[in-house]
């Protein structure tokens, strides 16, 4: 396919993106139903455009088309299928590209099943979108396009880099950039109803589903991208708080919040202001993280580019959709009717603690990523803020939401009865004591906090467990009247609950890795052993290999435990021609929820190899309970509540001084 054809799409995207930035909007402000229904089928178009070519690339790089620069840069012709379909995506400008692609199919979901939004809301929404769209697709064609062509062609390419050659860039980026990109509906969704001048609870309902969706994807996006380097790189840890990886963190926490905070503006129409900022902010972060991989700002090994232009474009770009929302908020959010009120000690309470403490917890992670890149643009002073500093604030941070958490469900709307709820938590108070204790009484030492942190893990998810439980009645009505009401709950209540016990499992994980790891750094020779975590390993044989594009020397171990052989394990040292830079492949054995880990080093000068080996008790629990956390979104978008959005009744009030006959006024959700 000829690569000219990308290109050309992309330029019919980029008009595209623009008729569907200004006439969706136009008809919106002059009130022409004919201009409002464009958008749809604009933003269709639109996600068609950019579909294609996407679609050209990838066939560039299937075949590789060694005509094209962006394949000779980042591809081999020996290189496997899979990684030459997942090259195109492996760098910046295909990267760029899959962003695109992302944002054109959430515009073209909202086009194709927002059957149900106002005529008003959905037009100012896909309006925004294709806005967004418009920046985007200039920047790929002004500074990163992907179909350049190169002459004359070079007969063979660069290859990838061979961190990226693994199946992890095939899972990683795009849920990555299902959750990042998936804020700016949401972000569409804010500027659209502050440039109407209302919102209602009914909104709400609308945008919860789009906030569930992103956050789903971006929690599972980051925990694959936490096991990919946890395996790929060789050192053993899981999340080093590398700036690009606090980029993802940071809107995770502030979707997070929008999320629940969503849920107190649908049931009790209360923070509504707050719910924008939110809606806002979730996607400014996701930008920021843009930025930062793509600037050259910082180093890491997960950055894309270092050219300053395009940094500055992007920052362009930062500075209009953030400034420019944050400016619309400022003067429209006064003029927009407070909700109702609520006691403290509510369940509307406990979210707006939810809710204050992780957008805490994202500006001290912002505020630990930036404040080096500023006091070195300053004064050119080098400093790192690491783990310790970010251990400390957010951990402080989120200690009292975790502890929290079980208690917001079972408190009830505007006013709530804390003694009540915690009499009912009595029993997942009595577990998390009993685990504590067993911890403590199993490590016989270490940290004292850890087994206090192992009972706070199973509290909350019990915790969870007691909330359905409470409300099927369990124990207070027959149990064929409690599998009724159990039966009969919403999915999201149990899709709730599931998300707590997830972060609950995550932090079990978190504690014991952190708590009672053990390694061990040592020289072997062929038949020489150590120990590691109760476990006997023993060199067996060295044994050099070769793969499609690389060179490989193989470490194989034997795994004794008691005396006992019960298995091997294997790890190797590779050397990708093409690039001549080598790669770490850890050797991981499972065994439950922990895991022995082994990592080859360089031959030794009086014989033999470095070997470093980890033993990590329930490691895996980190990335099962994001799983988990994810599910219970899924589980939340499937309750057909959220799917078909909200009634529309015949009458509706307006939000501020100004007639309330528009037919597609936000109508209130029923309770």
């Amino acid at each position: 396919m000829n690569p000219e054809i990308g290109h050309y799409a992309l330029v019919l995207a980029l008009a595209v993106a623009i008729l569907q930035t200004v006439i969706p909007i136009w008809g919106a402000r002059v009130g022409d139903a004919a201009l409002m229904r464009v958008g749809p089928a604009l933003a269709v178009a639109f996600f068609g455009f950019v579909s294609l070519a996407f679609a050209v690339l990838t066939v560039a790089y299937v075949q590789s088309d060694f005509s094209v620069l962006n394949v000779v840069e980042n591809s081999h012709s020996l290189k496997p299928m899979l990684f030459k379909i997942t090259g195109v995506w492996g760098n910046h400008e295909g990267s760029m590209l899959l962003w695109v692609l992302v944002l054109a199919l959430f515009g073209a979901m909202v086009a194709l099943f927002g059957s149900n939004l106002p005529a008003t809301l959905k037009a100012n929404v896909l309006g925004v979108q294709g806005s967004v769209g418009v920046a985007f697709l200039l920047f790929i064609l002004l500074t990163s396009n992907p179909f350049i062509r190169v002459m004359p062609a070079p007969a063979e390419g660069q290859d990838l880099n061979p961190v990226l050659q693994d199946i992890g860039l095939a899972i990683h980026p795009p849920l990555l950039y299902l959750g990042y990109v998936g804020f700016s509906i949401t972000f569409a969704f804010a500027v659209a109803a502050l440039i109407d001048g209302r919102i209602d609870a009914a909104w709400a309902r609308w945008v919860r589903p789009w906030a569930l969706a992103a956050w789903a994807f971006l929690t599972v996006g980051i925990a694959m991208g936490s096991y990919w380097a946890y395996y790929e790189l060789g050192w053993g840890g899981w999340w080093f708080w590398d700036p690009v990886e606090n980029a993802s963190l940071m809107p995770w926490f502030a979707g997070t919040a929008l999320i629940h905070s969503a849920v107190v503006m649908e049931k009790r129409d209360a923070l509504k202001v707050w719910t924008l900022l939110l809606a806002i902010l979730a996607f400014s972060l996701s930008l920021l993280g843009t930025f930062l991989v793509r600037s050259g700002v910082l180093t890491s090994v997960h950055a894309f580019a270092t050219d300053p232009t395009r940094g500055v474009f992007i920052l362009g770009i930062l500075v209009f959709f953030i400034g420019g929302s944050l400016a619309l908020y400022a003067l429209r959010a006064p003029m927009l009717r407070q909700g109702g009120i609520f006691a403290p000690i509510s369940r509307e309470g406990a979210l707006v603690l939810n809710n204050l403490l992780l957008t805490a917890a994202a500006a001290a992670v912002l505020i630990g990523t930036l404040y080096p890149l500023a006091l070195e643009s300053w004064n050119g002073a080098k400093i790192t803020v690491g783990p310790p500093y970010f251990n400390l604030t957010v951990g402080a941070l989120m200690l009292p939401v975790l502890f929290a958490m079980p208690f917001g469900p079972l408190l009830a709307w505007k006013r709530g009865d804390l003694a009540g709820a915690a009499q009912r938590l009595m029993s997942a108070l009595a577990v998390g004591i009993l685990i504590a204790l067993a911890a403590a009484y199993m490590q016989g030492g270490g940290p004292l906090l850890a087994p206090l942190g192992m009972g706070l893990a199973a509290f909350i998810v019990i915790g969870a467990v007691v909330d359905i439980a409470e409300r099927g009645g369990i124990g207070r009505v027959p149990a064929a009247t409690a599998f009724a009401r159990l039966r009969g709950l919403p999915r999201a209540s149990y899709g709730a609950a599931l998300a707590h016990a997830g972060v609950g499992v995550c932090l079990f994980g978190i504690i014991a890795e952190t708590s009672w790891n053990a390694e061990r750094i040592t020289g072997l020779k062929i038949g020489e052993s150590f120990e590691v975590g109760g476990y006997e390993l023993t060199l067996a044989r060295v044994e050099p290999r070769n793969g499609p594009n690389y060179r490989d020397l193989a470490g194989v171990f034997t795994i004794r435990r008691g005396g006992t052989e019960i298995g091997t394990i294997e790890s190797s040292k590779r050397l990708f021609t093409a690039r001549n830079m080598p790669t770490t492949e850890a050797g991981i054995r499972t065994f439950g929820f922990s895991q022995l880990y082994v990592s080859l080093g360089d031959e030794l000068p009086g014989g033999g190899i470095g070997v470093r080996a980890y033993w990590k008790p329930f490691v895996t629990l980190i990335w099962l309970g994001a799983v988990i956390m994810a599910l219970g979104g899924a589980l939340s978008l499937s309750d057909r509540r959220l799917r078909i959005g909200a009634p529309k009744p015949a009458k509706t009030k307006p939000i501020k001084d100004k007639p309330a006959s528009k037919p597609d006024a936000a109508p209130a959700p029923a309770e």
